[in-house]
């Protein structure tokens, strides 16, 4: 008898910690989104407007786009434009102090803009001259910039303060909207064109994205801090901080 109250007061105190544990986990986690995610309610309806744009006009074009053209047509357009992209890429290793990095990039435009056929073939990879990514909000980061609040934006999705205005410095950059070259029509047709192309690009991932994830704003929101974090530090991000 006295075994069996002993036992029956054992497993409730078991029960008692758990969900003790989990009431702190559930503070903790409602605490930490608080504090990233400060405009939750007008990034969640913001998010569901870009899902309503992108189900009804920009996937169906890029569906379209990708079952019209093969795929290497498709690759080629993706190299063009990631070629040109290249030059702010460098840019940015400079401001960042990578040299190094600069020089590649830079090699890189060289290379598919001339034996690559303006960059509609990558051949620089092929030569060792791998691709870099960075963007000037990634550069505001090296230079000791913090995040700010989780934003969600028409039409680009997931950003945050620091990466908002590092994404009006790469547009006011950016040559094929800001070139004298096109006339305002063929400006809108040749950056539609790179929107649906990079559409296209990520149809089999957004599916992958529809089957996993629960709730998919949370899921986007925090995919895209550990993956800006991952970007800032070269993929070598240092140990979390226990407030972070």
């Amino acid at each position: 008898m006295t075994s069996r109250i002993i036992n029956q007061f054992l497993k409730s105190f078991v029960v008692l910690t758990v969900l003790a544990l989990s009431a702190c986990a559930s503070i903790q986690q409602t605490e930490r989104v608080a504090k990233i995610d400060p405009f939750e309610r007008v990034n969640r309806a913001v998010f569901s407007f870009n899902e309503v744009a992108d189900d009804y006009v920009i996937k169906p074009a890029a569906e379209a786009y990708k079952f019209v053209l093969p795929e290497f047509v498709r690759t080629g357009v993706t190299n063009f434009f990631s070629n040109i992209n290249d030059v702010l890429i460098a840019a940015n290793n400079l401001l960042q102090g990578k040299p190094s990095n600069a020089a590649s990039d830079i090699g890189r435009f060289l290379v598919n803009s001339t034996i690559g056929i303006l960059g509609f073939f990558d051949v620089a990879t092929d030569m060792g001259l791998d691709k870099n990514r960075e963007d000037f909000g990634q550069t505001l980061a090296v230079w000791g910039v913090g995040d700010g609040p989780y934003v969600v934006l028409p039409f680009f999705g997931p950003s945050n303060v620091r990466d908002t205005v590092g994404l009006v410095v790469d547009i006011e950059t950016d040559f094929m909207i800001n070139t004298n070259k096109l006339n305002s029509d063929e400006k809108v047709a040749v950056n539609g064109l790179r929107i649906i192309n990079r559409r296209a690009d990520l149809l089999d991932a957004g599916q992958l994205l529809e089957d996993a994830a629960f709730d998919k704003y949370s899921f986007l929101r925090d995919g895209y801090m550990q993956r800006r974090r991952s970007q800032i530090y070269d993929g070598e991000p240092p140990p979390m901080k226990d407030d972070e």
